[in-house]
């Protein structure tokens, strides 16, 4: 895998559009990321972002992927849209975040979801029969619901996802865990505020964090978007194969089980 590289060097421009969710997604994310990275033809990246977060893990993965690329190079994310949660915890491995006055920003908290069927199981007569090694073991199982020890686990789990975010948000802004606990309601907020609060640096437009990113990585004003090359594997699978209908099955399938978000 690879990168459509043009040629010269100057500021290389992702796309971060969309939900940050499946593994597929994730992979072409850092596959990408990874090629601006080893790439010296990128002296600085801007990641356009414009997303509402996604999958806690992905969206992880998706920060320590953007925190190896600032490493190396100066990284500026713009939000033209939506940063919200997921997408705003791998914006702060960011050098500097530039969003427009009207981007909405923030969102940071977590979101545990999972259907619960066993009312329309029991409806329809249908029962589970589960063998387990562990009182525990089946936690957050679809046909039936949680019991109140079962309750109090989540919530700790939840509080552990809830204080990672929070201190990625306080080293990479640079600000006190107490104060981003302030602002960490789950709610968002319109570029001015986020930047009276801390959460963005700069409120522009595209043009702006072009300049930023030139200057950040001394190189001239050029613009390079770049996109992932698809394997050739992956050309002759998508030439026979619909891989959205088989990311779509997969990600029905995992609606039977509690999935957790950073999702605005």
């Amino acid at each position: 895998m690879g990168l459509w590289l043009p040629v010269g060097t100057g500021v290389g421009v992702m796309e971060l559009f969309g939900p940050i969710a499946g593994t597929r997604r994730l992979s072409e994310y850092t596959s990408t990321i990874e090629g601006l990275k080893n790439s010296r033809r990128f002296k600085s990246v801007i990641i356009n972002v414009d997303s509402p977060g996604g999958l806690a893990t992905a969206s992880d993965g998706l920060y320590c992927a953007v925190s190896r690329l600032s490493a190396e190079k100066p990284v500026v994310a713009f939000v033209s849209g939506a940063c919200a949660s997921g997408a705003y915890l791998a914006s702060c491995a960011a050098t500097k975040i530039v969003v427009l006055p009207t981007a909405v920003i923030g969102s940071i908290g977590v979101l545990s979801v999972r259907p619960i069927l066993q009312d329309l199981l029991d409806r329809v007569g249908v029962h589970v029969s589960v063998t387990k090694s562990g009182r525990l073991k089946d936690m957050g199982s679809f046909y039936r619901n949680p019991t109140e020890e079962e309750k109090r686990k989540e919530e700790e789990l939840i509080a552990g996802f809830y204080d990672h975010f929070v201190s990625v948000v306080a080293k990479g802004r640079n600000m006190d865990e107490s104060k981003v606990r302030e602002v960490a309601t789950g709610e968002v907020f319109l570029g001015e505020k986020a930047k009276a609060l801390g959460l963005v640096d700069e409120v522009g437009d595209f043009d702006s964090a072009v300049d930023l990113a030139a200057d950040l990585g001394k190189v001239a004003r050029r613009v390079m978007r770049v996109r992932r090359r698809p394997s050739l594997t992956e050309r002759l699978f998508l030439r026979f194969t619909d891989s959205m209908l088989q990311e779509t099955m997969a990600e029905a399938e995992g609606l039977l089980h509690r999935r957790i978000y950073y999702l605005g």
